[in-house]
């Protein structure tokens, strides 16, 4: 049985389930543009992607929601269960609300839209990959959007942002605007180590699991540019 690969031991290996060819075939395209990401399998329904799954053992799953014979939430539901160790990425269309709530739910390990700036979509999967957590800045603000009352909350998420050092605020606005962890270190001219322990220490003073955790905080204390 193929084992799973792991991060640092060559390109992240992606499973890519969509129904529409020409949707596979953008992503696909957008993907092969980093030489760190490998598509090693294709599958048009959920059903098709499980098997993918089961017999690449990816380190990455990109699940379309809306799929024949399997949806997307069913089909990462299977592959926690039978490859658990393969991250989940939903791939959507903007406005899935209900969708939305049921992923991050369900444990996802990303929500990406279609329509967004390709680079989310690389940052997304190199996120995952290195066992993080990765939400569109569209979906972030639509999170924040749908659990009511941004402004409101935004005295409370300054506070919990205040004991941060600046340099942390600035990672975690960084975090925020979707960047990946070697993006931020190029932006601030750190060492991507440098980069990872500023995250676990955000992590552990805003009591926060993911990077998604993060972002939201990031969006409702206001240090995400709109």
């Amino acid at each position: 049985m193929t084992s799973i690969d792991t991060a640092g031991a060559g390109p992240v290996r992606v499973v890519l389930a969509d129904d529409e060819a020409m949707i596979r075939a953008g992503v696909r395209a957008i993907l092969a543009a980093d030489p760190g990401i490998e598509v090693v399998a294709e599958a048009g329904d959920g059903r098709a992607a499980v098997e993918a799954v089961r017999a690449h053992r990816p380190r990455v799953a990109l699940l379309d929601i809306r799929m024949p014979r399997l949806d997307g939430l069913s089909a990462a539901a299977e592959i926690r269960r039978l490859v658990p160790q393969t991250a989940t990425v939903m791939l959507t269309t903007f406005g899935e609300d209900d969708f939305i709530a049921r992923a991050l739910g369900h444990g996802a390990s990303g929500f990406l839209l279609k329509s967004g700036d390709p680079r989310e979509l690389i940052a997304g999967v190199h996120a995952v990959a290195d066992g993080g957590a990765y939400l569109s800045p569209r979906v972030a603000r639509r999170v924040i959007e749908l659990g009511g009352g941004r402004l409101a909350r935004r005295p409370v998420a300054r506070d919990r942002t205040a004991g941060l050092t600046d340099r942390e605020r600035e990672v975690l606005a960084l975090v925020g605007a979707g960047l990946s962890n070697a993006e931020i270190a190029r932006r601030l001219y750190l060492v991507e180590g440098t980069v990872k322990t500023y995250l676990t220490s955000i992590f552990t003073r805003l009591d926060v699991r993911n990077r998604v955790q993060a972002a939201i905080v990031a969006y409702e204390a206001g240090l995400v540019e709109e």
